[in-house]
């Protein structure tokens, strides 16, 4: 199993919920207003006045098999728009109860 991190600008919602649903991932945990500078271009989200973009976080835990397609559809969704911003990563998940 595999622990799944994507972070995202929160003007792409709407295609990560739709991605999860597609892709049938029932379970995750969210935290909205996510604050943050991104690594490529450096532009804060901070929910300020002087930057007002926010983002969102997003966890799941998933099968193997279904990593390298979410990794796939979050690149695609980045490629409608690299400006916003959506990233994703992954670390193995060892033990869970």
């Amino acid at each position: 199993m595999k622990a799944i991190m994507i972070l995202y600008n929160q003007a792409h919602t709407e295609k990560v919920e739709y991605m999860l649903d597609k892709l049938e991932v029932k379970g995750f945990s969210l935290w909205e207003n996510v604050q943050g500078r991104g690594t490529r271009t450096g532009v804060p989200h901070l929910g300020t006045h002087a930057w007002p973009e926010i983002n969102k976080s997003l966890l799941t835990i998933v099968e193997d098999e279904v990593v390298d397609i979410i990794l796939d559809k979050v690149r695609k969704i980045d490629s409608i728009n690299e400006e916003v911003g959506i990233r994703a990563f992954v670390w193995d998940v060892l033990k869970t109860t």
